[in-house]
């Protein structure tokens, strides 16, 4: 159950296709782009530029910078969003357990193969070539002669003169002594250390994460939290009992960030309690051997599909930090992450200090546009329908219906009205190979002493997940009323689609609503 059987199209591609350009379309691609926004990418126009490229979800990493900093970022990017009339999503990355080397006076360290470095608890000490202070008390128990110590400048970049292998050669009081075991220097205030396969006793909701998410996250009523180094669903879970209780958060969604053994070994728990899963590949590919790292991307991209909840794949193309143009293997690799069936591509360095954060996006969204051209798509659906099995709930007909009856009749896109999400992410799971807009009708809610609308939480929600296109509708338009409103609202989504070049004159859409108590699935084809 864990290999899924590959999503290309059976007959062969033909080759005269692949020298066609491609059409741009309103859509640059079906498959979302989260770009973490720092150093290089936090000017409103920098940050116009990746929304116009394709991104749709804003990832702040406070592993990096303070609240203030990624204020100033964000107030940035709410005007970027204003001139580019571009939803986006923000998702706050915290810290994590993540151990850390502490160089406060910024020394350049130079590791020289076959030497020997310690690694010590002892902040106070100033960081040289042969010793490194970290973050962190009991290294010394956790690990043992011969485990694998690794310390990486920025994120692993895999870029072995920015990042040092060790062997632990022996273990004396709270210190940890290495054999290093390729030569490389380590520039700056902060390098990230990573030991493959050892449980690290530190919570995965740290005070400081906390402090962050209840100042900053409450404030900016953030709609996605990655959760690093979750490694049980009780990491989630906790999280979310955190989240309950800060007002407008306990609507924000929970990604788990899988990045070691032990979070791959709980995968199945973890995917029950998370809103999606965050394929840290760059921590994963230390901690597992590399020939398993594909392996574990197709088993959980599958099973998030069938879940039908988000699947999110990181580190995809990290030479265009400073290069124009990936390499072929990266190149390659986004495709091959569409085709396992990934709903985002998330982008770190690439954007957050990389040389060309526009176009980085603008080019992994033309390669997931290509991809998303032969992803085989009928297999998919059928795999879908298998795994949901019978009898299918009222909801997963509908939405299983809509998405046949749109590939019947070769709808150019499925309209969804909702009011939770809930019905336009299930018609999304069958992975429909045209958009689904979700008009999403804001609810009306009181908490006794005030009335609010609920809605822009789902639609920037859906942000993330894999052919969903969200509007927002018109509060005075009830989600189940009348014909006559639904007319009207049906109206708005038809122009918005018709002025974005996805509907033209003659096309047919399904249009997926609630008359009353009953689901309504159907066809309309448009007059001149």
């Amino acid at each position: 159950d864990m290999h899924s059987n590959h999503l290309l199209l059976e007959e062969p591609i033909r080759m005269a296709s692949i020298l066609e350009p491609s059409k741009a379309n309103f859509f640059p691609a079906m498959t979302k782009i989260v770009g973490t926004l720092g150093s290089r990418s936090r000017s409103v126009e920098v940050i116009s530029g990746c929304l116009k490229a394709g991104m749709s979800v804003a990832r702040f990493d406070f592993s990096l910078g303070d609240p203030e900093y990624h204020q100033e970022t964000l107030e940035n990017l709410k005007l970027a969003v204003k001139s580019t009339k571009k939803l986006c999503a923000v998702m706050l990355d915290t810290v994590g357990p993540e151990l850390q080397v502490v160089n406060k006076i910024e020394k350049t360290i130079s590791l020289q193969a076959d030497g020997t470095v310690t690694l010590t608890p002892d902040q106070g000490q100033e960081a040289t070539d042969e010793v490194l202070p970290i973050n962190f008390a009991h290294l010394a128990k956790a690990v043992k002669k011969g485990d694998t110590i690794f310390i990486g400048q920025y994120l692993f970049t895999g870029s072995e003169t920015t990042s040092v292998w060790l062997e632990v050669d022996e273990v004396t009081g709270d210190d940890v002594v290495c054999k290093i075991k390729n030569s490389a220097t380590l520039a700056g205030s902060l390098f990230t250390l990573h030991a493959s396969q050892i449980r690290i006793d530190l919570p995965t909701l740290t005070d400081k994460d906390k402090e962050a998410i209840s100042t900053w996250g409450a404030k900016n009523k953030i709609d996605f939290l990655s959760l690093s180094y979750t490694r049980h669903a009780e990491d989630v879970r906790e999280a979310r009992e955190f989240l309950s209780k800060l007002g407008d958060l306990s609507q924000t969604q929970i990604f788990a960030k899988i990045e070691n053994v032990e979070g791959l070994t709980h995968f199945d728990e973890i995917l029950q309690e998370a809103d999606g899963i965050i394929l840290s590949r760059g921590n994963l590919g230390i901690d597992l051997p590399p020939e398993k790292v594909f392996l574990f991307q197709k088993a959980a991209v599958y099973k998030c599909n069938m879940a039908g909840k988000p699947a999110v794949v990181t580190r995809v193309v990290d030479s265009m930090t400073d290069n124009l143009r990936p390499t072929r293997a990266e190149a390659t690799d986004v495709a091959n992450a569409v085709l396992d069936g990934t709903d985002a591509i998330f982008l770190g360095a690439e954007t957050l200090r990389g040389l060309y954060p526009v176009e980085t996006i603008s080019i992994v969204g033309k390669i997931c546009a290509e991809a998303e051209k032969v992803f085989n798509q009928d297999l998919y659906f059928k795999k879908t329908v298998k795994y949901v099995g019978e009898p299918m709930t009222h909801l997963e007909s509908i939405a299983s219906s809509a998405v046949r009856a749109a590939i019947k009749v070769k709808a150019s896109v499925i309209i969804c009205f909702t009011s939770s999400g809930r019905a336009a992410r299930l018609i999304a799971k069958y992975r429909p190979t045209m958009p689904v807009l979700s008009v999403v009708i804001p609810r009306l809610k009181t908490n006794q002493l005030r009335w609010s609308f609920s809605g822009a939480f789902e639609a920037r929600q859906s942000l993330i997940v894999r052919g969903l296109f969200p509007m927002l509708a018109d509060p005075r338009h009830p989600a189940e009323s009348s014909n006559a409103t639904n007319e009207s609202v049906l109206k708005v989504a038809l122009d918005h689609g018709k002025a974005s070049g996805v509907i033209k004159s003659h096309d047919r859409v399904v249009v997926c609503q609630k008359v009353g108590d009953a689901s309504v699935v159907k066809i309309i084809e448009l007059e001149d």
